[in-house]
């Protein structure tokens, strides 16, 4: 049975899914404008810092005023639901002690996220990590915590990770053998040291767009210097198994029509290293000129006929092969971002599967210098004005004591690092009590001895 039929039951029975939501930013309000239209999914709360921000999200996505009223305690929050209407809060742990089935992560905050998601596991909730910053930095973990409780850990449906996810199980499911798996960006090399005082004049917005938009320049700089597309290669090598390539992301410029042509192994005339890997393709040329039929806010999974037999059927059925008939692609031109996240939540609760989730601790994403960094220097996470993540290998990053970007939130420099350098633990001053410290600990310590006991 579908989605829409079990939520249409569960509406019928007057037993719907319980959806709560911390953070309210652009992915939130995506999400909301679609929540209150989707029958047997009622949105019981926001948790959002401003609360005044969390009301004026729902207004601006189509709710009435009067459908939803402010609450402190998870008493209030369940008293105001059961009334029909959505709660805000201050509080996002009283939401998450709130009569809940599934909580969606939106905050973007790697550190918070953490003490969100495990908080909300650990209270037998649902987690939809929107926030694959902290996937990024301690998916495995979450996701081994969650199968413990017995609840799901997911990635969300409308993000690239979740989307690719869903590519690759649909190949592997068939019988192909994946090549290589990502999506499309913007891409030009001196992105990687966009700020956010000069990412609105790269993507050519004016004032007055950026006044009238619910627009973050400093996640929106993260888009564009590479962090987020390290982040989100991330979470789709650790969800899947594909091993990043040992140069990390290379951007090729490369067109719709091209995929099967260009990635793949270099043996067969492709650029890459190795089968079986994860790339982000570049909607730019290098001169700046557009790629033809670029793939910009799409993702796609490269896959290999198993036989001359499968060879045949693909020239039969009209599918778009490299020169030799051996490689073809699957795309999708475009994701809906928060638009698409109730499937992650209706998959949670009613099929108590995850659309996407951490499974091994392979990939991870370190910190490059933007710029000359000195001691007292404060550094300002993903975006920021003084780091961006590149992909790596995991026992890369962990062997040479790699900086994790999930951790550059103002941790203080102690040592100098120069622009283009990469950052290491013995670089900076970091809080050791935080959860996502201790949990990151133990994540590399597992690895540390799993190399160790392979020598």
């Amino acid at each position: 049975m579908n989605f829409y039929s079990l939520l249409k039951q569960r509406e019928q029975i007057g037993n719907p899914v319980k959806v709560g939501v911390i953070g309210a930013g652009k992915f939130s309000s995506m999400f909301l404008s679609q929540a209150r239209l989707t029958p047997g999914m009622q949105l019981v709360g926001i948790a959002e810092l401003d609360v005044t921000r969390a009301k004026n999200s729902l207004e601006r996505t189509g709710w009435a005023d009067e459908t939803s009223n402010f609450a402190d305690k998870a008493g209030d929050i369940n008293d105001t639901a059961r009334n029909g209407r959505v709660a805000i809060t201050s509080d996002a742990l009283e939401l998450i002690n709130a009569d809940i089935d599934v909580i969606l992560e939106i905050t973007g905050n790697p550190e918070v996220g953490t003490l969100h998601a495990v908080k909300a596991i650990d209270a037998q909730k649902h987690v939809v990590m929107v926030n694959v910053e902290a996937d990024c930095l301690l998916g495995p973990s979450l996701s081994r915590r969650a199968q413990k409780q017995g609840v799901v850990y997911s990635m969300a449906y409308g993000d690239q990770p979740a989307l690719i996810a869903e590519q690759l199980d649909w190949a592997r499911t068939v019988g192909f053998e994946v090549v290589c798996a990502g999506k499309g960006t913007r891409y030009q090399p001196e992105y990687h040291y966009s700020t956010p005082e000069t990412v609105w004049g790269y993507y050519g917005f004016s004032d007055e767009r950026v006044a009238d938009g619910d627009y973050n320049a400093q996640m929106f700089n993260s888009f564009l210097d590479g962090s987020k597309s390290a982040i989100e290669m991330c979470a789709v090598a650790n969800g899947s198994g594909l091993l990043p390539q040992k140069v990390g992301l290379e951007f090729p410029p490369v067109a719709i029509d091209d995929l099967s042509d260009v990635l793949k192994p270099k043996v067969d005339g492709g650029i890459l290293e190795h089968t079986g890997t994860v790339e982000v393709i570049a909607s730019e040329k290098r001169d700046g000129t557009p790629v033809a039929r670029d793939l910009r806010w799409g993702v796609y999974v490269v896959f290999k006929a198993p036989t001359s037999y499968v060879e045949r059927c693909f020239q039969e059925y009209g599918m778009k092969t490299d020169a030799s008939g051996k490689y073809s692609a699957l795309y999708r031109p475009y994701h809906f971002i928060g638009l698409e996240l109730g499937i992650s939540a209706a998959s949670a609760v009613l099929r108590k599967e995850a659309t996407g989730y951490a499974q091994q601790f392979l990939a991870d994403v370190s910190s490059i210098a933007k710029k000359d960094l000195n001691p007292g220097d404060i550094l300002d996470g993903e975006g920021g004005y003084t780091v961006f993540g590149k992909l790596k290998r995991a026992h890369d990053s962990v062997s040479e004591n790699a900086l994790p970007l999930g951790l550059t939130g103002r941790a203080r420099m102690i040592k100098p690092v120069k622009k283009g350098d990469l950052l290491t633990y013995d670089h900076v001053e970091l809080n050791t009590k935080s959860l996502a410290y201790s949990l990151r600990n133990e994540l590399e310590a597992e690895l540390l001895q799993e190399l160790k006991n392979q020598t």
